[in-house]
């Protein structure tokens, strides 16, 4: 089967241009175009997509708004964002929002169609340059320090129901590390790494591996800067 992609941008070129190129491709399919966030939000309860590609700024409802409505949407497609901006603003935006990708229009056009496959695959794919600045952001981040009159819960912490190996896992997610590399990290089959981040993904609600990669930041399993 196909993966169903509808696309949103406020620029007819931009368009026309998705339009031909994922149309000259055997897995991919444009169900529906819209112009702006809010003809965006309406043709996903409409077509259900499997992937949006996604433009940000765009009149009316932007991309980051019908993203987050998008993704609210029972059974929700995947989000990937293709802009012009690579701002900080728009980044973090865009992956609070629900958003499984982020990428320039400036990229190579099988590049883009890549992203479609990966993000409609479940995974997550974000522009290399804006991938150094997430993890440094979130390396450069202390972790704040409990009261010092509180006790912290046993249980308290997101990860609190993870085993041992999932945590070696998560903190390897954390590191942008893929499945065949956590493999060889640890020394287990491919299979196995993929069963441990699925489990992660069920166990902490995680909705890709961006997530799973925040949340390892945030509870100080990925390393960060001194």
């Amino acid at each position: 089967m196909s993966v169903r992609v509808l696309l949103a941008d406020d620029q007819p070129l931009m368009l026309v241009g998705l339009a031909i190129l994922i149309g000259d491709t055997d897995d991919l399919e444009v169900v529906g175009e819209a112009h702006d966030g809010r003809e965006a939000v309406r043709l996903v309860r409409e077509l259900r997509p499997d992937v949006v590609v996604m433009d940000i700024r765009m009149p009316g409802m932007d991309g980051i708004e019908a993203t987050r409505q998008a993704t609210a949407e029972p059974d929700p497609p995947k989000v990937l964002v293709l802009t012009t901006f690579d701002d900080d603003e728009y980044v973090y935006g865009a992956l609070r929002a629900g958003a499984s990708g982020f990428l320039l229009k400036s990229m190579a056009l099988d590049a883009i169609l890549d992203a479609i496959r990966v993000v409609a695959a479940g995974d997550a794919l974000i522009a290399p340059s804006v991938t150094r600045r997430l993890i440094a952001d979130f390396a450069g981040t202390p972790v704040p320090a409990a009261p010092d009159h509180a006790e912290p819960a046993a249980d308290s912490s997101p990860i609190a129901g993870i085993t041992d190996r999932e945590r070696e896992v998560l903190a390897l997610v954390g590191q942008g590390l893929s499945n065949t590399e956590i493999a060889e990290r640890l020394v287990i089959s491919a299979a196995t790494a993929k069963t441990h981040v699925a489990r992660l993904f069920a166990k902490l609600e995680a909705r890709d591996r961006v997530h799973l990669a925040i949340i390892a930041f945030e509870t100080g399993l990925a390393p960060r800067r001194q």
